[in-house]
């Protein structure tokens, strides 16, 4: 899309001058009727006379366009006439303000449109509607803050800036309505767009944001630990724990003085000689129904333990209770440990609960 350039006498607070006309090589035959109903003496038979008639018909002091009409109030919010009547209010509460403009730029070849500026008297009335009566409006309808003045101060010079730089673009149809002294009215409902587009600079008076508030929240108050350190995990009978641990036996030579070389000792097992009964193997043959497994190291126990809080003891099973958890205990010997037998049990000395050095 190229640019849409305008005049310098578009810009703001720029005196009017005469219009920028741009013609097409061909002129339009509605802008030809036109011309012939507002200028019936003025030859067109060639685009430079058109061009002639319409910038002088554009330049004169009457060609002035009434845009749009505003239906404004008299005086602020709190002054207004209070009736009982509603044409009463009307009357003395409400005006009519003219929005008139004059043309600055015609352009019927690339963007077919007609460029149109706010006379000073209507800027003037404007800007001191602004100033009288929404500027009052809007500091009574705000609470007071500290920056209130000055924000007030800048919303209108924002204003002044704005409707001095206020141009109105629409197709170039719109110089249908062009009469005869050069003056003319918007056709089709643009007049609608205008107001929409007078009233959108009006406006409000925003008050500052809330401050944030810091909310101090209470410090959870937590369970004081006076009690043992655990103090969560339940307490267990001591018969649990003393029924199992209460004698140690353990052989008279050699005598295992840490916890890894027990570790080691049944880590380096061989069960290749691992023999079983005759009875014991026709049990678990595929003929027997049910078959209950055997394990050489007695079940853990069922119940819970308290946590260790000390250095862990090492521990070896005791023969005489895979004797009393097992009935028909096999016979049994390992390689490797200078004859060691399970039936030699009787050789070991019982001794009292021993812990061995890690």
């Amino acid at each position: 899309m190229p640019p849409q350039l305008l005049p310098s006498s578009a810009a703001a607070f720029s005196a009017r001058a005469a219009p920028n006309i741009v013609l097409s090589t061909k002129v339009d035959p509605f802008l030809t009727s036109t011309l012939k109903r507002v200028a019936r003496r003025r030859p067109l038979n060639s685009v430079a006379q058109h061009f002639r008639c319409l910038t002088e018909i554009l330049s004169g002091p009457s060609a002035i366009w009434t845009l749009c009409t505003l239906f404004l109030q008299r005086a602020p919010q709190e002054e207004l006439v209070k009736d009982a009547n509603p044409l009463v209010e009307a009357v003395f509460n409400y005006q009519m303000v003219a929005v008139e403009a004059y043309v600055v730029h015609v352009d019927m070849v690339s963007q077919n449109e007609v460029a149109f500026k706010l006379t000073p008297e209507t800027i003037e009335s404007l800007i001191e509607y602004h100033k009288d009566i929404h500027s009052v409006d809007a500091k009574n309808g705000t609470f007071h803050w500290s920056e209130k003045e000055a924000q007030l101060k800048k919303l209108h010079e924002n204003f002044v800036q704005a409707v001095n730089k206020f141009v109105y673009r629409t197709n170039s149809m719109v110089l249908e309505g062009l009469e005869e002294d050069g003056a003319g009215e918007l056709l089709c409902g643009r007049s609608e767009e205008v107001k929409h587009a007078i009233m959108g600079l009006f406006l409000p008076l925003l008050p500052p944001p809330p401050r944030p508030v810091d909310v101090v929240r209470p410090t959870p108050v937590l369970p004081s630990s006076t009690g043992a350190e655990h103090w969560w995990h339940p307490a267990l009978p001591s018969a649990c724990s003393t029924g199992q641990d209460s004698w140690k036996y353990a052989p008279s030579e050699p005598l295992f003085t840490s916890a890894d070389s027990g570790a080691g000792m049944w880590a380096n097992m061989d069960l290749s000689d691992f023999q079983l009964p005759s009875e014991m193997m026709a049990e678990m043959s595929p003929s027997s129904t049910y078959s209950d497994p055997y394990s050489a190291t007695p079940s853990p126990p069922q119940f819970y333990s308290l946590p260790a809080t000390s250095a862990p003891v090492s521990s070896m099973p005791l023969p005489s209770t895979l004797v009393q958890q097992q009935q028909c205990a096999p016979s049994f010997a390992f390689d490797g440990l200078g004859g060691f037998s399970w039936d030699d049990y009787s050789n070991f000395v019982p001794m009292q609960t021993m812990q061995y050095a890690l």
